[in-house]
């Protein structure tokens, strides 16, 4: 199967040499997914499929749709909207089983996701394991999203948001918290310890200013498709700035959509139908 869609780029700066001295000491490359490696956010392909599927209705994925929207406009990661859009998400959880999820996510990685891979930055990915490098995906979307991508892509693994299982199913609480924010900045140096690699030789790649705190853990940060405080950003700090958008007003258009169903990405999965309706 065919995985990665074509893109036309917009206003590219000359994408980025792969450093192959990096060769020489452990090193790895960490990509955001939603509007990094693909177009749009990958957990809303879950939750349409998990609503095609009966275990969420219209109305829970608008519920939660509008407090993202919510979230992300008023423009603060307090920690009281985090515990709301977490609550709103756990209040409907209810015993999915887990090898239903990991079928459900192979489906939708291979007909809906699959498709709008952006094929520029899967070459990079690509070029970093040439170069014996590590790639890493790392998503506020569940892990096993996130992990059914990797493994397509021939990638080495993905960090995403981990819901707690036993005896087979979802028990409606998380491990830890959503792979978000400081989260992933967290997830990567845990990660660069367990497997001896070299941050300052690591490079991480992502379109939301969302991920400052990892992409200044790196050594190497370039921004794709940025968001504007992120395009800010990466001018201050002369990160380079690749922009694989299919057009400007599009991309702003689609920016706030992705953004908001990303922040809490990790949460869709966790959803069960009760009749509530």
């Amino acid at each position: 199967m065919r995985v990665g869609g074509s893109a036309r780029a917009h206003s590219v700066v000359v994408e980025p040499r792969i450093d192959d001295d990096a060769a020489h000491v452990p090193s790895a490359a960490f990509f955001d997914v939603d509007n990094t490696l693909m177009h749009g956010a990958s957990a809303y392909w879950l939750a349409r499929a998990l609503a095609k599927y009966g275990v969420l209705s219209a109305r829970h994925i608008l519920n939660f749709a509008w407090k993202q929207a919510r979230f992300k406009f008023q423009g603060g990661e307090r920690h009281g909207e985090i515990s709301s859009v977490k609550s709103s998400a756990l209040e409907l959880v209810a015993g999915f089983p887990v090898d239903e999820m990991r079928t459900l996510c192979e489906e939708v990685v291979d007909r809906d996701i699959s498709p709008r891979i952006l094929a520029p930055v899967r070459r990079l990915a690509e070029r970093h394991l040439e170069s014996d490098q590590e790639v890493w995906l790392v998503t506020a979307s569940p892990v096993e999203l996130a992990e059914v991508i990797a493994a397509r892509l021939g990638l080495t693994g993905a960090l995403g948001t981990i819901a707690e299982i036993e005896e087979g199913c979802y028990t409606g609480r998380l491990v830890g918290d959503l792979m978000h924010g400081p989260a992933k900045a967290d997830g990567i140096a845990q990660l660069a310890a367990e497997r001896g690699l070299d941050l300052e030789q690591c490079t991480a790649y992502s379109d939301s200013a969302n991920d400052l705190p990892m992409l200044r853990k790196v050594g190497r940060a370039i921004a794709v498709n940025p968001d504007a405080r992120l395009a800010r950003q990466a001018r201050h700090h002369g990160w380079p700035v690749l922009d694989y958008r299919r057009g400007r007003r599009a991309a702003k258009l689609a920016l706030p959509t992705a953004a908001a169903a990303g922040v809490g990405a990790g949460l869709f999965y966790l959803y069960k139908s009760r009749d509530r309706d």
